[in-house]
């Protein structure tokens, strides 16, 4: 029985991790270093002199090689284990009215076309991108989320992080997103959104000033040309607010659905569509 249960965890370990690095570069990498890692076996077991030699030079660095390389994906596992809720002491951003006033400014920088970017914080702290930009501590509002994303102003540059009720710091600086598989039509506000959505749980709310469609994303998706309403119910789900039932909203924010499922109603609003596809 005790080995049985060995195995299980072992292979769930296995898993998860192929799940992390699965569709990324990283996922190349890894198996590279596989490849490198069977030729030692197979040059010990053929006798193959030569080649152990050299791949003895290797194989003792292939530890530090993996921590270097996968530093990224290493940090957002051990983020995604250390944020359950334990006791509902790990809340996050659960403030409609908030939110209403956020979505109001929203649409009129839609309207507007004036581009912006405002970040939502859940569970995974900001400070370190809260730092990069300009304090504020400012109840949020939408005629401050106006004058902030007015262009020629100073903090129209750079996204506006905000905490729970209140607006941390605007002209904040973002990782931006390197996945190949992302339309090449993106801009930098779009790809900011979805970096930093890879490395934490928050949520990233994205007008474009070309064409002032409004986008959302998490957890690495974007959903572009949402509506005021379409926007509303993802910041619902995701922070959990008004969830529809404990079956489609699990205890990890990464297992929250992006899209809508195909079973479920859509709301009125534009089509959406994903980034990087037609």
């Amino acid at each position: 029985m005790t080995g049985a249960v060995d195995i299980l965890v072992v292979a769930f370990l296995v898993y998860q991790c192929l799940m992390v690095v699965r569709g990324t570069r990283a996922g190349h990498i890894l198996l590279g270093i596989v490849v490198i890692v069977c030729l030692y076996l197979a040059a010990v077991w053929a006798g193959l002199e030569a080649l152990h030699s050299v791949l003895s030079l290797i194989v003792p660095y292939i530890g530090l090689a993996v921590i270097v390389l996968f530093q990224s994906e290493i940090r957002r596992t051990l983020a995604r284990l250390g944020r359950r809720r334990l006791f509902g002491l790990a809340e996050g951003f659960h403030a409609p009215e908030s939110a209403s006033e956020i979505l109001m400014a929203i649409e009129q920088l839609s309207q507007q076309k004036i581009g912006a970017l405002i970040v939502l914080e859940r569970d995974i702290g900001l400070r370190t991108f809260i730092e990069s930009g300009v304090r504020l501590e400012a109840a949020v509002s939408r005629d401050l989320l106006l004058s902030i994303f007015q262009p020629g102003l100073p903090l129209h540059d750079g996204a506006a992080i905000v905490q729970k009720d209140r607006i941390a710091a605007a002209a904040c600086f973002l990782p931006l997103t390197i996945n190949p598989s992302l339309s090449r039509k993106l801009g930098t506000r779009h790809r900011a959104a979805i970096g930093i959505t890879e490395e934490t749980d928050c949520l990233s709310l994205v007008v474009s000033e070309e064409t002032g469609r409004i986008s959302v994303a998490a957890f690495g998706e974007l959903l572009q040309g949402l509506s005021v309403p379409d926007v509303m119910e993802r910041i619902h789900r995701h922070f959990g607010v008004d969830r529809p039932s404990p079956m489609q909203i699990d205890e990890f924010a990464a297992d929250i659905p992006l899209a809508f499922k195909s079973d479920a109603p859509r709301p009125a609003g534009p089509p959406q569509e994903r980034a990087g596809h037609p």
